[in-house]
């Protein structure tokens, strides 16, 4: 049996292991104010659909989706 990438095996609901959820990945626009946990405060200066791209005050840093570290001001 062959399983196909990107599908979900079924959740029973008297399973004893909890259901897979799909995190909430938040979305950005152009110079939206950010914290990020390792580079500090920044500005958004580019979007797109792999991530965005940040000046943080001196460097530039492109940080791709999920932002785990990242958060909007």
């Amino acid at each position: 049996m062959a399983i196909i990438p990107g599908s979900r095996r079924p959740h029973f609901a008297s399973s004893p292991f909890a259901p897979h959820v799909d995190p909430v990945v938040e979305q950005y626009a152009l110079d939206d104010l950010v914290s990020h946990d390792t580079h500090g405060l920044g500005r958004v200066v580019g979007v797109d659909a792999g991530g965005v791209t940040v000046d943080f005050r001196g460097s530039t840093a492109r940080i791709a989706t999920p932002f785990r570290k990242m958060t909007k001001l």
